[in-house]
């Protein structure tokens, strides 16, 4: 049986991400994915992700402030672009379920600079947008977005570079903790491809979570949904281009986002949880017309446009934690098994998060405030295996 430091269940952004910082710290490394690498079955796949310091509470401001540092680390060891800047609009609508306060005041505490803009400056900077007077926005200028398929591939070829080994379709069946005089001492890992041993496993399984926890009488209350985005053809397409137009977000009630043109003449949006409950076995990948109809609609509106065509939609799956908070911590009676959950909202935290991951499996702690992000109390059980 080959033994490994760091074993990583899972490689979207996270795992891949948790993988490579492991490595890179001189862990031996080895990740499972079930599926192929780049696979289209999870959250990580597609084109472009907004990458943003704003957020309604100062600990994710914190760990973006810190994932900055880390997307420009990877541009200076790859020699590639990752993040392509833009600046970013929050709109508030008046029946938004937060006020910009709590962006404002989060951005506040981490010293990040931004502007509260009146509807009447935000048209005058981009006309290309329609708001009501109403409307509260908060405007950063580090917004940017990210390539979600090639970084996901470059934090997997970095790993690579770095030792460790990637095994592609071959879906872990059971995790188990060993334990020596009461102590943890490492953890097997069962495949149809073999038997693994780890001293410290990471669990970056998405929505497939709760399938390696229950054997461990640990459940997580995850709720699991299809989403999806579409892609539009404006009828100025230089209009819309990423020195134009700002990666965008719209808080109502339902919260929709967007983004400039990226590697094509097309803008893409979407609604963010529209409670299409879900198993990963059940996903159809088939777009709704019903929510397609819905966005379609929200852009005449927001983004004028009389001739604007739809080009694409693509489905994405989306895995929601209690109160929609990340998870970054190991298991309360198996503390050589750490939970990564990013609740569908990680993307932009993606290099920070798999860094975290990979601190507290070869170091046994980070630097990084992730107080808030343990496992949900509800979520665990006494039972010892």
């Amino acid at each position: 049986m080959k033994q490994y430091d760091v074993a990583v269940v899972g490689l979207g952004v996270l795992g891949s991400g948790a993988a490579y910082y492991a490595a890179k710290k001189g862990a031996k490394v080895i990740g499972f994915e079930q599926f192929e690498l780049g696979h289209v079955r999870g959250a990580s796949h597609d084109t472009s992700r907004i990458v943003r310091t704003s957020n309604f509470a100062p600990e994710y401001v914190a760990l973006a402030k810190s994932a900055y540092k880390d997307w420009a680390e990877l541009e200076r060891v790859t020699g590639h672009k990752m993040l392509t800047t833009t600046g970013g609009v929050v709109f508030f609508a008046p029946d938004a379920p937060m006020p910009a306060s709590d962006f404002t005041n989060s951005l506040d505490a981490e010293n990040v600079p931004y502007e509260v803009l009146d509807a009447q400056e935000v048209k005058r900077r981009w006309p290309q947008f329609d708001i009501p007077d109403s409307t509260s926005t908060v405007f950063t200028a580090d917004s940017a977005v990210a390539h979600a398929a090639k970084t996901v591939s470059t934090l997997q070829s970095l790993a690579h570079s770095h030792g460790a080994t990637l095994k592609d379709n071959t879906p872990v069946d059971r995790v188990t903790p060993l334990t020596s005089n009461g102590q943890s001492s490492g953890v097997i890992i069962d495949t149809p491809k073999g038997r693994f041993q780890a001293a410290k496993v990471i669990l970056a399984t998405d929505a497939w979570i709760n399938k390696l926890l229950a054997p461990l009488s640990v459940h997580i209350p995850v709720s699991v949904m299809q989403e999806q985005v579409t892609y539009y053809k404006p009828i100025d397409p230089s209009a819309f281009e990423p020195d134009r137009f700002p990666v965008w977000i719209w808080f109502g009630t339902t919260a929709y986002y967007g983004f400039p043109c990226y590697g094509e003449p097309t803008i893409k949006a979407g609604r963010d949880t529209s409670n299409n409950f879900m198993s990963p076995e059940e996903r159809t990948f088939v777009h709704s017309p019903q929510l397609l109809d819905q966005l379609s609609s929200f852009m005449r509106d927001f983004i004028p446009d009389p001739r604007r065509q739809p080009l694409r939609t693509v489905t994405c799956q989306y895995t929601i934690t209690p109160d929609r908070h990340f998870i970054i911590s190991p298991l309360e009676n198996y503390a050589d098994i750490i939970v990564g959950l990013g609740a569908a909202h990680a993307f932009k935290f993606a290099p920070a998060f798999g860094r975290v991951l990979a601190e507290l499996a070869v170091d046994g702690h980070t630097d990084e405030d992730i107080s808030k992000w343990g496992i949900p109390k509800a979520a665990t059980c006494n039972s010892k295996l």
